[in-house]
């Protein structure tokens, strides 16, 4: 039984810090923030912590005291501001300039219906992954939190869905970035970069190289500067569509655009379906990249939940102003025959053609600008977090250790080179925007949907943990999460889901390969029980993909709203099932110990 002593003091002279610990088994252990006995007067050397042991208490630094400048742990040197503009820079990138049009070509402009519908189920999972990353606060959490509920393996099958996500952003920003200038007058006189397909040239792919190599080294430089050239980045692409709304709105809004071409809902609860993958939820994620840095966080049980939840509410509000903005400034005549062709076939930049044709030329100035930055900046967040991702999986001995090697500025080397590599690999089978966004967002889903059964299980196998942010209503709002993750992944569509399960697959093939040359890490080692719903669940979810109504490949043997039925009765089996199987108490408090000194071992070294 955990007994939790909160502020208890301790006096040096007649000054005093505050001190924070835990009754286990065996004895106290002490949390001492140094910052606060620095400033009551006390030299946190080897002679005080000796002062600590004779006194039968054991002092382990936290994770918040690790001091900057050491190269034996990830340096915890990243603020709120820090985190939250890292989560809102993935949040808003190329998705703003993209999003709104795919969206009103698929729902018309019940479109804002989708945004809100997919902003309320990412809002539930990012209050799960708020309560996960506070407690937890570790590099690469989305990877580790199913670790410590169902092992090993669960582990490294959330890490492989999150990383295949997260590598994979990187270039797609860049292809967005290059799209858009290979849009204006400019590039297509001076610097061809694109096929007539849309698709990258010789020139575009040297182009391309080069900004993942800049994304690359502004990464090697440290989570400080990844934060910091990031914050500057994310103020600009914030303002931007907050300007275009405010400019849109007042010179060219027209009320009846949204019952124009076939009235407000011209295609149906399908049709607000089916926008979901199309650009909405991928412009929606990112909120979780402030968790993968946890381990670089100044302060992650504080900071981590705030910024998640400050970053998510911030996009979402920006995202349902421009979808509003775009379909009431659209013109009239374009949607004579309906909502396939809203603006001119191929625009790369609609929000700069509805400026122009508004007369505010310099918004669509800006606007060409931020079709760049956007992308840019999203793409330079990706590397750094993927990169935390494969270094997590490495910590986990699932993927070749080489990736937890750090440099001296205390960041990945390994990893982030590996990211590069892969972004650069991306470039060749998928060369456009749309080619990678559908399959993005399942991967997207899948990752999510770990953290609902995770926490669920952590809550009940690990309930004396400290939980700076506890999510409201967890009975009813975890299964709400698994569901809507379970939703965005049906509506993504068979063809995405089973390609999503092949790359799966193949992970699971490079776990087994790991698996036999680890020196540490034995089958024995591994709880198979407890991670033996994973993979009944990804082939029904692609089975009722199969049966389906959406995406190429379904076939619509499933009525409408009867699929809805079936995949939310799935996901509840699946949930409940999933809970019932995770490790015992014992194994949990073992997984999380573990951990806990891993990470205390590297603070030590820094501290010391």
């Amino acid at each position: 039984m955990k007994l939790t002593v909160a502020a208890a003091p301790i006096r040096i002279g007649n000054k005093s810090a505050a001190v924070n610990g835990d009754r286990v088994a065996g004895g106290f252990r002490l949390f001492v923030p140094v910052d606060d006995l620095c400033a009551a007067g006390a030299p946190f050397d080897d002679s005080f912590r000796q002062l600590l042991l004779e006194a039968g208490m054991a002092v382990i630094t936290p994770p918040s005291a690790a001091e900057p400048g050491a190269a034996d742990g990830l340096r915890r040197t990243v603020g709120f501001w820090g985190l939250m503009f890292v989560s809102l820079g993935s949040i808003i990138g190329s998705g703003w300039l993209l999003g709104a049009l795919g969206a009103a070509e698929v729902a018309g402009p019940a479109s804002l219906l989708s945004w809100i519908l997919a902003g309320a189920m990412l809002a539930v999972l990012a209050l799960i992954h708020a309560e996960l990353g506070a407690a937890y606060p570790i590099a690469g959490g989305t990877a580790r939190f199913p670790h410590f509920a169902f092992g090993t393996l669960a582990s490294f099958t959330a890490g492989w869905a999150a990383w295949l996500q997260s590598v994979t952003i990187a270039p797609i920003e860049v292809e967005a970035s290059i799209s858009y200038l290979s849009s204006t007058k400019w590039a297509k006189q001076h610097l061809v970069m694109l096929h007539t397909n849309g698709t990258l040239n010789a020139t575009g792919f040297g182009v391309a190289s080069v900004l993942m190599l800049l994304f690359t080294i502004i990464n090697l430089a440290g989570a400080k500067l990844l934060s910091d050239s990031n914050s500057v980045m994310v103020i600009w692409k914030t303002l931007v569509p907050v300007l275009t709304v405010v400019v849109l709105i007042t010179l060219s809004f027209r009320f009846s655009n949204f019952h124009a071409g076939g009235g407000f809902v011209p295609y149906g609860a399908h049709g607000i379906f089916a926008a979901l993958p199309a650009g909405v939820v991928f412009a929606l994620q990112g909120f979780e990249q402030a968790i993968q840095m946890a381990g670089e966080a100044k302060d992650p049980q504080r900071d981590i939940s705030r910024a998640v939840i400050a970053a998510m509410i911030v996009g979402t509000t920006v995202y349902i102003l421009l979808e509003i903005c775009f379909v009431g400034s659209l013109n009239p005549a374009n949607l004579v025959h309906g909502w396939k062709a809203p603006v001119t076939k191929g625009d790369f930049g609609p929000y700069a053609t509805l400026a122009t044709a508004a007369g505010a030329g310099w918004l669509a100035a800006i606007l060409y600008i931020d079709a760049f930055i956007s992308p840019a900046g999203t793409g330079l967040v990706y590397v750094g977090t993927s990169a935390r991702l494969s270094y997590a999986l490495g910590e986990e001995e699932v993927l070749p250790s080489g990736l937890t090697k750090l440099t001296k500025s205390g960041v990945p080397i390994y990893s982030i080179l590996l990211a590069f590599v892969i972004g650069e690999i991306a470039f060749l089978p998928f060369p456009s925007w749309q080619s990678l966004v559908g399959l993005v967002t399942s991967a997207t889903a899948i990752m999510y949907a770990f953290a609902p059964v995770s926490l669920a299980a952590l809550q009940n196998r690990d309930p004396d943990r400290l939980r700076p942010y506890h999510l409201p209503y967890p009975k009813v709002l975890a299964p709400i999460g698994f569901v809507s993750a379970n939703l965005i992944i049906y509506w993504g569509g068979f063809e995405a889901t089973w390609k999503i399960l092949a790359a799966i697959f193949v992970g699971r093939v490079l776990f087994e390969i790991a698996l036999q040359r680890s020196d540490t890490v034995r089958r024995t080692d591994i709880d198979w029980r407890a991670a033996s719903w994973i993979w009944p669940w990804l082939i029904g979810m692609t089975l009722i993909g199969l049966l389906g109504r959406y995406g190429h490949g379904a076939h619509d043997v499933l009525p409408n709203w009867i699929d809805l039925l079936v995949v939310l009765a799935y996901s509840l089996v699946i949930f409940y099932w999933a809970v019932s199987l995770a490790m015992e108490p014992e194994k949990v408090r073992e997984a999380v110990e573990a951990e806990v000194r891993h990470e205390q071992s590297q603070v030590e070294l820094n501290t010391a």
